[in-house]
């Protein structure tokens, strides 16, 4: 039996579609991100002042736990992505969707301090962190040519999810109460998400006959499989890919927007209330983000496609110095509004491209534990951002010191971004 029959007999495309299977795979993935809405700080911010409430914590200290779990979150996420490498994308979204959606049901019985703890553990685990680095590593398998697009189009996922979280949680909150909530987002994981993403994931495009960009299918000449032409993208190991200044610069890139948009996320109620502005006023911020962002990030795949991926980085951060500009002198709607405009459009261009960069620079083949690693380092960023927002709080009673220290953050890793060139193996990695 030829290779490509085996591949034929042993693993069909679960349905037959007019149009590259691929396609299919870019809406899982934007299922994937809307899902891991959960493990997200635009869905645990609006829980915030319920612990503060129920159980009469200080800021600083329920900060300091979201901190805490968060970073060991990061740190284990590197291993998620070298499972993602050893055992594929199918197997580990049942596997990490299930296990969300039991931490989901955790956190409605949490109680105490240690329980919270653990609580925040795991959605950041396996919401923020796992459920976001399986479709950033699962899309790369399977275009290359139009990674961008696909890219622009998973993310619609998670603009519907970064949009609609705050609203629903807000009102499932008031109608119900916090409890309830993350009980209903456990009951819909396991319902819905998990169940049709192992029916229909596929882990690359040749387990079913196919290559990327569905440039060409495979086919039989003889007894041989034979390939129309060659997809040519130089991978790279994690192992090589270290040897690079580009791969420590973008390290240091990727964990700038976590940490700085954490921060003003998990705070934005408190940031806005300094201002005058209403708590209700600062979920519709969140969501008109969200609004502002989806065009932006859908054109911004497109871009890429014809625009230096670093040259667009340094254009996130000078969206960021600006945003934080604005939010520092926000003391009326208009300025709320303003600032969640800005907010979007830099959000918009850097969910894109933070995605994109990783698969570029370094190719497809080992991109679970290239990414893995990126990803502990934005997660071990976000873990950073709340805390120094919640002691500057306690400390100043307010956030202008705060902000300001913050501007340092976006220019330097503007200049980061600029100076980050893609890699280009040398014979001696080659061999």
């Amino acid at each position: 039996m030829s290779y490509f029959q085996q591949v034929i007999q042993h693993n069909m495309a679960p349905i037959k579609t007019k149009f590259y299977y691929g396609w299919i795979i870019v809406a899982l993935s934007a299922m994937g991100v809307f899902f891991s809405g959960p493990g997200q700080t635009y869905t645990i911010s609006l829980f915030i002042d319920q612990y503060i409430k129920e159980f009469g914590w200080s800021r600083s200290t329920v900060s300091s736990i979201y901190s805490a779990a968060t970073l060991l979150a990061g740190i284990l996420l590197f291993l998620v992505g070298r499972l993602i490498d050893k055992y594929g994308q199918r197997k580990m979204v049942v596997i990490i969707g299930s296990m969300l959606a039991l931490a989901c049901f955790w956190n409605s019985f949490v109680s105490n301090m240690v329980m919270l703890f653990i609580g925040f553990f795991l959605i950041r685990l396996f919401g923020q962190g796992s459920m976001t680095l399986l479709p950033n590593t699962l899309v790369p398998q399977w275009f290359i040519k139009y990674r961008g697009r696909a890219f622009s189009f998973m993310a619609i996922g998670g603009f519907i999810s970064s949009a609609a979280f705050p609203i629903i949680n807000a009102w499932l909150i008031t109608t119900f109460d916090w409890q309830t909530t993350w009980t209903v987002w456990g009951i819909l994981l396991l319902v819905i998400f998990v169940p049709v993403a192992y029916v229909f994931t596929r882990n690359k495009p040749e387990d079913i006959g196919l290559l990327p960009d569905d440039a060409t299918v495979l086919k039989r000449t003889g007894q041989e499989v034979q390939e129309d032409e060659t997809i040519l993208e130089e991978n790279w190991t994690l192992k090589e890919a270290r040897k690079t200044i580009a791969f420590w610069l973008l390290l240091f890139i990727v964990a700038i927007p976590a940490l700085v948009n954490t921060g003003l996320t998990f705070h934005l109620v408190s940031i806005l209330g300094e201002g005058g502005i209403k708590p209700a006023v600062a979920a519709l911020i969140l969501s008109l983000m969200a609004i502002i962002g989806f065009p932006i990030t859908f054109i911004s795949g497109f871009i890429l496609e014809r625009v230096k991926v670093n040259i667009l980085l340094a254009i996130v951060f000078i969206g960021e110095i600006f945003m934080i500009i604005i939010i520092f002198f926000t003391d009326s709607i208009p300025m709320a509004i303003l600032f969640g405009v800005v907010w979007g459009i830099t959000g918009g261009l850097e969910r894109i491209t933070l995605a994109i960069v990783w698969p570029s620079y370094f190719g497809r083949k080992h991109i679970g534990s290239i990414k893995g690693v990126a990803m502990t380092m934005m997660v071990i960023g976000s873990a950073f951002g709340p805390l120094p927002f919640g002691v500057a709080f306690d400390m100043f009673h307010g956030y202008e010191e705060i902000l300001l220290a913050t501007l340092i953050l976006p220019v330097a890793a503007a200049i980061a971004a600029i100076s980050t060139k893609q890699p280009v193996k040398s014979e001696t990695l080659r061999n």
